[in-house]
């Protein structure tokens, strides 16, 4: 196997030791994600650098500049704690002309904008929760065209920041207490959905002009169903012992062939729509009837080791080397403009 020159890029504050061991397990669970893939790659035999960005470039240009890696691993989410801006990072890497892995900037663009992204799928015929957008600065009017129960989220942040019970929302009084909660903790737009209640399913995406779709995954809420609903509060995603207490687990959807099927199918055509790239989750729900509804379209999820994204290539056969070097591929091989322009 050819050995790669692989830059790492990580925020500043999860920039992965060279070794775990002395860290603490909330220390780890910081970093967790970049270790795996600085480690894995390092352990395949690669020539690894990391680099953690704040709020500046010129090192990152310098490096690319100097080093000149076959790819950047992108692992940002944020830029200068901006999550809307990492696509101009990604953006700054095509004017580099260095490749990278994960979404392209248009594609991380429309799929973090919550509400176009909403609006492209309505044209695609893909179905997604009604909605209304609160902005952030303005009064709050009545919403007219939604039927409780509620569901009050922040428009552009991700990984269930300000999620939780109080999200779902029964009564004007409530969702105008909700909101003004997203404007002034989040400090973003709230998107108040009409809340879906079912099954919440995860499809995971791989590729560029062609796009493989993983085995769907399924969050089973344990007794939490019993006394609460079943949403995927910051607790269910993260806190193991909230997990253990509530017998909540994620694994392969028990649904028909044709369900499988059907599901590959729409996602393929929202990863398409989106003009997403390298890899993506697609978050759904769906009710009793089988009616599925996306809840988010997520571009560069989660990749830890022993997370949904990696457990559900695992089931498709590929193991986290695997994957991670299928990451790698895809970024090497994808075609931005610039280089359409040398063809």
């Amino acid at each position: 196997m050819k050995r790669y020159r692989i830059l790492v890029l990580t925020h500043e504050t999860l920039v992965p030791p060279e070794d775990i061991e002395g860290l603490s397990e909330a220390e780890y669970d910081e970093c967790r994600s970049e270790y795996n893939v600085y480690s894995t790659l390092y352990n395949l035999g690669h020539h690894v650098k990391v680099l953690g960005v704040g709020d500046s470039l010129s090192e990152l240009r310098g490096i690319v500049r100097e080093w000149r890696p076959h790819v950047v691993f992108n692992l940002l989410e944020d830029f200068a704690g901006i999550v809307n801006y990492d696509h101009y990072v990604v953006a700054y890497l095509e004017m580099l002309r260095q490749p990278y892995t994960g979404c392209n900037p248009r594609g991380l663009m429309l799929s973090r904008d919550k509400v176009l992204t909403k609006q492209i799928l309505a044209w695609h015929r893909v179905a997604t929760p009604a909605f209304q957008l609160f902005p952030l600065g303005r009064k709050f009017v009545e919403p007219k065209h939604l039927t409780f129960p509620l569901f009050v989220k922040s428009a552009t942040d991700d990984a269930s920041l300000g999620i939780s019970q109080a999200s779902i929302v029964n009564d004007m009084q409530s969702l105008k207490e909700r909101v003004a909660f997203i404007h002034d903790q989040v400090g973003s737009d709230a998107l108040v959905e009409e809340y879906i209640d079912g099954r919440e399913l995860y499809v995971g995406v791989l590729g560029n002009n062609r796009a493989l779709t993983l085995p769907a995954w399924e969050m089973n809420f344990g007794t939490l169903a019993d006394v609460q609903a079943g949403i995927a509060t910051r607790r269910v995603k993260l806190d193991e012992s909230y997990q253990k207490k509530h017998g909540i687990t994620t694994g392969r959807a028990d649904l028909p062939e044709d369900m499988h099927n059907h599901l590959a199918r729409v996602s393929k055509r929202i990863y398409r729509a989106l003009h997403m790239s390298g890899f993506a989750r697609m978050d759904y729900r769906m009710r009793p009837d089988g009616r599925l509804y996306l809840l988010e379209a997520n571009a560069n999820p989660n990749i830890s080791f022993g997370e949904d994204f990696a457990e559900s290539a695992q089931a498709a056969g590929l193991d986290y080397d695997a994957l991670i070097m299928r990451i790698v591929r895809l970024g090497m091989s994808y075609t931005p403009e610039w280089r359409m322009a040398e063809k």
